[in-house]
């Protein structure tokens, strides 16, 4: 079965700090991918996270998001609703494109999720180009759970959707 490996990137945190998914490696990690920090719809998809994030961090997984907003737009958004999670700035949306989070609006990246697995690959995606809904925490959290059950050197074909 072939797979779906994940493209390699780093970008830089609210803090101004790089975050690499190589330095992941043997850990799920999570890509958050949404159109803009302080937007209604972002705003209720991030504080969700927070509020659900003892789920998140019982999966033991990495989770991120990644917006094309700004270093300071993500301190500024993370400060102001107390965020747990890293939030990624991928201002030339050059991640955005690796990933397929193209969106319908300028300059912005699609609503989506990425679960990639411990050896590095892609086990679930699911890609919402026009982004009027928030993901469901208990989706992406089922998603993390598969991802973890597949274990380290088993290949399943990723989910991957278009909503």
């Amino acid at each position: 079965m072939e797979k779906n490996n994940a493209p390699e990137f780093t970008l830089p945190d609210g803090e101004g700090r790089d975050w690499s998914l190589s330095a992941h490696r043997g850990r799920i990690v999570v890509l958050l991918f949404y159109p803009g920090d302080n937007t209604p719809v972002c705003t209720a998809q991030l504080c969700s996270v927070r509020d659900h994030w003892s789920e998140y961090a019982a999966t033991g997984a990495e989770v991120v998001g990644i917006s094309t907003d700004t270093v300071e737009s993500h301190r500024g958004f993370a400060e102001k609703h107390a965020l747990p999670l890293r939030l990624l700035s991928d201002p030339n949306g050059t991640v955005s494109a690796k990933y397929g989070m193209r969106s319908w609006l300028p300059g912005r990246s699609a609503r989506g999720i990425v679960v990639i697995d411990k050896d590095g690959n892609i086990a679930y995606k699911k890609i919402q180009p026009l982004s009027l809904f928030r993901p469901k925490d208990e989706d992406v959290l089922a998603a993390i759970r598969a991802a973890n059950r597949t274990g380290a050197g088993q290949t399943t074909s990723p989910q991957i959707s278009r909503s």
